[in-house]
């Protein structure tokens, strides 16, 4: 089974901030080879972890957005309102 290919117009976005997320842990390594002060880098770290939690936010929410608003199809006021509901809820990930 071949998968298509599923992109968003924020697939690039996300990319690119995990490209630099990518960038920036290879630091915080060398940080750590060179015996860094541990602050440092745990501030370091703090700041590649709330990148790629950013990044993963964006995804789940784009996927919501055009993903479950392609399968759901057009829906009743009540059904409508539980399905955005759950999209504002999950801005709390």
């Amino acid at each position: 089974m071949t998968q298509q290919a599923h992109l968003h117009e924020t697939h690039p976005e996300i990319v690119k901030r995990l490209k630099r997320a990518d960038g920036h842990l290879k630091g915080i390594i060398e940080m750590i080879e060179a015996g860094r002060p541990c602050l440092d880098v745990a501030q370091q770290l703090h700041a590649v972890e709330k990148a790629i939690a950013q990044a993963k936010r964006t995804l789940i929410q784009d996927h919501l957005d055009h993903c479950l608003e392609d399968a759901a199809g057009p829906l009743g006021r009540e059904q409508r309102r539980s399905i955005d509901e759950f999209k504002e809820i999950t801005k709390y990930l």
